[in-house]
């Protein structure tokens, strides 16, 4: 590796004489070239940047005034020369640096703001393979990266949030500080970074490539939190720069700021609730700690709302209540009569935002939709020393998917509840059994270590509130794979089983099923959750 020269030490405080500016978001440009130029900073720029600065009747130097070279090749080359990258890398203190600057004629760059070229939002947009490669900035990050290296010296800005920090310091003492000038740093390789991450992303799926020699993903900040998952940890969220449908793009109207667990199980709840399409009706889920405590249907928001309450409503206080449809007063004055820590809808009406207006601490979330559950995508999970990446699970049964492999076929109402049930054991955390009929949870059994506890858990707090699990649907989100869990699953009053099987004790399971006179159906999908 390369040995570190034997610089002089950066200074303090460094004073602004030029700043090259270029930029494709033009947002504050004008305000910050005024305020640059009152203060007698030569401003230097490029193409459409020059132009408006020009014309806001500031002076400015093109960059081929300085260069000697024009714009050429499309755009493609306009900063990469060593005029360039020696006014902006050269260590002013260094005798050598200086005087290989004084030889060639290289004057020092202070200051450089440069966003870059709008591939993120290019990408975003759907554009055809050959606009997203045009969108690929080559001399912005280039600048960025040469600016943070010599940071000693030039304050490095990649948005106007940044040039506002260097102008305070510029309005208060006519120079930047070696402090901030660490900091803009820091950012801008941030920056470059998810640049670059963003770039390798899009190319390894334009290629098709599942698994790229290399994979980064970069998010921005959102929010820092007080804490983790628990008290003694810290904690932030970030933004995919094209973000899901879902928390990541709410808009809170009210209530105190989400916490990890908040956003971790809101989350939870918007991607489950996105599975019953609002053109077929309204429907509710309630979450805590990641999990359903009730699901339903209705043919009312407010219904809805009752009918998954009705579930399990002691864990339903505390918890998250999602929403696949506009949130209206009645179901707003429903919710507001328990302690509940979120609510997430894809929008919400007047009357309903000055209910929840008079519960100042209850978060109201609108994402202005739902997230498609079809659309495919990555997950990511952090484990010693790397992290897990697997797609979504998209998965979305019909009628026609189902095998059924007992004596007794189910009803059109037992298909009904079958397939209700196994989309939200897909969401529930495994082992999971999920009993219901005609749209709503009776019971719900999570996270067990083994089958068997997941239905007799289920059973209990069906029993517990009251629910009558006769006639209802089991679904299980793996194979069982002995005759215990379902036979303890027909014993609650369930009289429909739907599970993937592939066990090698499926012929035992089938038999005891069709013991007991029930109805059972395959998937041939599994939906782990861990």
């Amino acid at each position: 590796m390369p040995a570190a020269p034997d610089f002089p030490a950066a200074p303090d405080k460094v004073t602004v004489r030029r700043a090259l500016i270029s930029v494709s978001d033009k947002t504050g440009l004008i305000e910050a070239a005024k305020q640059l130029a009152a203060l007698g900073v030569e401003l230097v720029s490029t193409g459409g940047t020059r132009k408006a600065i020009a014309e806001a009747g500031l002076p400015v130097k093109d960059v081929s005034d300085l260069t000697g070279f024009p714009e050429m090749m499309d755009g493609r080359v306009k900063t990469l020369h060593p005029i360039v990258h020696g006014g902006l890398l050269g260590v002013r203190d260094a005798a050598a640096h200086k005087q290989a600057m004084d030889e060639h004629g290289i004057g020092a760059i202070d200051l450089v703001y440069v966003n870059l070229y709008p591939f993120e939002q290019t990408m975003a947009s759907g554009a055809d393979y050959e606009t997203c490669v045009e969108n690929i900035d080559i001399g912005g990050p280039a600048m960025i990266r040469s600016a943070a290296k010599n940071h000693g010296y030039v304050a490095v800005c990649t948005d106007i949030d940044d040039m506002v920090e260097v102008l305070t310091e510029l309005a208060a003492g006519g120079a930047t500080s070696l402090k901030l000038r660490k900091s803009l740093a820091a950012r801008a390789y941030g920056r470059t970074a998810a640049y670059d991450a963003a770039i390798s992303t899009w190319f390894a799926y334009a290629l098709g490539e599942t698994a790229p020699k290399r994979l980064s993903f970069a998010g921005e900040l959102v929010q820092t939190m007080r804490y983790g998952e628990n008290p003694h940890q810290s904690a932030a969220f970030y933004r995919f720069p094209d973000p899901r449908t879902g928390v990541a793009t709410a808009k809170q109207l009210q209530g105190k700021e989400l916490s990890y667990n908040n956003i971790n199980d809101t989350d939870a709840a918007f991607e489950l609730i996105a599975e019953f399409d609002p053109a077929k009706g309204p429907a509710v889920a309630i979450i805590k700690h990641a999990n359903p405590c009730g699901v339903a249907t209705g043919a009312s928001l407010a219904e809805a709302y009752d009918r998954a309450l009705a579930c399990d409503p002691t864990s339903a206080f505390g918890g998250i209540v999602a929403l696949n449809s506009k949130l209206d007063a009645a179901t707003a004055a429903r919710i507001l009569e328990i302690f509940t820590e979120v609510v997430i809808a894809p929008d919400a009406d007047e009357e309903a935002v000055a209910l929840f207006a008079k519960k100042k601490n209850v978060r109201l979330l609108t994402t202005g939709g739902l997230p498609d559950p079809t659309s495919a995508g990555p997950v990511f999970k952090s484990v010693a020393g790397g992290f897990l990446t697997q797609s979504r699970d998209v998965t979305r049964l019909t009628p026609d998917d189902l095998k059924v492999v007992t004596r007794r076929a189910p009803t059109e109402a037992e298909v009904r509840d079958m397939l209700f049930a196994f989309t939200i054991a897909k969401h529930v955390k495994s082992n999971a059994i999920v009993y219901a009929r005609g749209g709503q949870t009776l019971g719900v059994g999570a996270g067990q270590m083994n089958r068997k506890d997941s239905a007799r858990i289920a059973a209990l707090r069906a029993a517990d509130f009251g629910l009558d699990l006769n006639g209802s649907a089991c679904a299980s989100e793996a194979f069982f794979p002995f005759p215990d869990g379902l036979i303890q699953a027909a014993d609650a009053g369930c009289t429909a089983v739907i599970q993937p099987g592939g066990s090698i004790g499926d012929a035992k399971v089938i038999e005891a099923a069709d013991e007991r006179g029930l109805a059972m159906v395959f998937t041939g999908v599994r939906v782990f959750r861990h």
